[in-house]
């Protein structure tokens, strides 16, 4: 009875040791199973997403009217920033001076690279509309920024702000200034520009204003956006014009030229002068008293916004028809408007003086 009892222990034993390795060895085949499948989706993720990214990588291009001045060297770090965000390819290019032949070259060397973005500064509207043609034609998207091609040879232009209330506001400056009284002269950049010659026109209505009698504009005189140039011709107006009050100068290049002009011939405080500068440049300046107050944009951001709105023309995600709205990053919302053609606005023009230029010089 007892060694009957004994083999029955022995058994039962036996059978709970086996059940517990079969157990034991299912639970380990169905773990490496499903680490397995893991593994496999993981794989599919990744494959996916490099997939997504190869897919999603362009190259844009940004043309700028000339190299070597500091408003479009702020703009090139915009338009790199926002090409960072997709692993897009940058390129920024410009000629060595402001010429639309310098221009168009660079654009067909970009058509024949079959870039998928170009965003220009132009010097000339019309010069440029048939390369631009070209290049649409070619399916890369175009668009302008800043001096805008005329809307036959892009798709939409973005505009730094409305086109009317800069020229407006800078003759309401000088006016202040002068106490709405004497000659007053325009020193712009070259003659051809778009943006520049849009301003001025708005500048030549207000000027029409009642409250504008005294004042004369006696002179429009242009600079080509070369710093020597843009000396020389301040020198020319101060000649010229012995009883000259004041100067508008809507380039950051002439701005910085002319406040230069003004303390070399000791002429700061007899002369005053606003206009479009970057406060990087103008900080001595408007601190000492040459220039009391000028305006600008932040022209990273408008570097920024161009080639954002580019690439969404590439994805699909826009067409440049007018009233669509969409998000640009950080900036939010926008939408594109009717103005020459269709364009966006990244916003109105900031007044930097005395109180705030330190803040911004270190900026941009």
């Amino acid at each position: 009875m007892k060694k009957s009892l004994l083999w029955l222990v022995v058994l039962v034993l036996a059978i709970s040791i086996t059940a517990v390795f079969s157990l034991s060895s299912c639970k380990t085949e169905v773990a490496e199973e499903e680490e397995v499948a893991e593994e496999e989706v993981v794989a599919e993720e990744v494959a996916e997403e490099e997939e997504v990214v190869a897919e999603e990588a362009y190259t844009i291009a940004m043309i700028v009217k000339s190299t070597g001045n500091p408003f479009f060297e702020a703009a090139q770090r915009g338009g790199q920033e926002a090409a960072d965000e997709f692993g897009d390819t940058f390129i920024f290019q410009g000629p060595e001076t402001a010429t639309v032949e310098g221009q168009i070259a660079l654009i067909e060397a970009l058509i024949a690279q079959e870039v998928d973005g170009i965003n220009i500064s132009a010097n000339d509207p019309q010069a440029l509309v048939p390369i631009c043609t070209r290049a649409l034609e070619a399916g890369i998207k175009v668009i302008s920024w800043d001096s805008a091609v005329a809307p036959e040879g892009r798709i939409l232009h973005v505009n730094q702000a409305d086109t009317e209330l800069i020229g407006r506001v800078e003759v309401q400056m000088i006016a202040e200034m002068i106490n709405y009284e004497g000659q007053i002269a325009i020193l712009s950049a070259t003659s051809q520009a778009t943006n520049q010659n849009a301003w001025i026109e708005w500048m030549n209505e207000e000027l029409k204003d009642p409250k504008y009698a005294n004042m004369e504009l006696v002179a429009t005189v242009y600079g080509d956006d070369e710093r020597e140039k843009s000396y020389n011709e301040a020198i020319g107006l101060f000649a010229s014009y012995p009883d000259l009050k004041g100067i508008i100068s809507p380039t950051t290049v002439g701005i910085a030229a002319t406040a230069r002009a003004l303390e070399d011939q000791g002429l700061e405080g007899q002369i005053q002068l606003t206009g479009l500068g970057l406060p990087s440049e103008m900080e001595e300046y408007i601190l000492d008293g040459t220039c009391q107050a000028m305006a600008l944009w932040n022209p990273t951001d408008l570097g920024y916004m161009a080639t954002y709105v580019t690439r969404l023309l590439i994805t699909g995600e826009i067409t440049g028809e007018i009233g669509e709205t969409f998000e640009v990053g950080s900036f939010g919302e926008r939408t594109i408007v009717e103005g020459n053609g269709p364009e966006v606005l990244l916003g109105p023009p900031f007044q930097f003086n005395a109180e705030n230029i330190a803040e911004w010089a270190a900026v941009y």
